[in-house]
């Protein structure tokens, strides 16, 4: 599949409004929005400023979904990753991934790692960051509101600048410290 990545401005306002009021995000902090609440945060620039900026996702000419880059002015941006509920379970996210981390590494020089956090019973973008080639550097316990009042854990995923070159993941001991 031919993907490419459409850069979001404020003429995008009604689109990503009507995207994320009709699509639910199951994994997600926040599951669901009113357009209420959605038009306040597009209109405010959350998808286009200085830290962040949002993409159409579009593989062979259809819209699959939208990534946000975060934490652009860092060395280490982070991303939101939201598949079209048509899309998801098909086995598209290894692709969306690569394609994002090439996109990072490639637009932005200084960038050092990429990372991305996900809610631990999320087993399919696990999965899909492993096969990316990040590594799990991360599992923050009970650290991600889940809708009925519980917490779970957030596990934290980065792939490193000198990986993306090699095609190499950078491994470390987990157990380094003995006590």
């Amino acid at each position: 599949m031919k993907m490419s990545f459409t850069s979001m401005g404020p003429e995008d306002s009604n689109a990503i409004v009507t995207f994320l009021s009709t699509n639910n995000f199951p994994f997600h902090v926040r599951r669901e929005w009113t357009e209420a609440e959605l038009t306040g945060v597009v209109d405010g620039g959350r998808y286009w400023n200085n830290e962040s900026q949002g993409f159409w996702i579009i593989g062979d000419g259809e819209c699959l979904g939208m990534a946000v880059l975060e934490d652009l002015e860092d060395d280490t941006p982070m991303f939101d990753l939201r598949l079209a509920g048509t899309y998801r379970g098909l086995g598209l996210g290894v692709l969306v991934l690569k394609e994002l981390t090439d996109k990072v590494f490639t637009d932005h020089p200084e960038t050092l790692r990429f990372e991305g956090q996900t809610r631990e019973d999320n087993l399919a973008m696990r999965k899909t960051f492993v096969k990316a080639g990040f590594l799990k550097e991360a599992h923050y316990r009970m650290s991600w509101p889940a809708d009925d009042g519980t917490r779970m854990a957030s596990v934290a995923y980065a792939i490193l600048r000198q990986d993306w070159e090699s095609g190499e993941t950078t491994r470390f001991d987990w157990n380094d410290l003995q006590v």
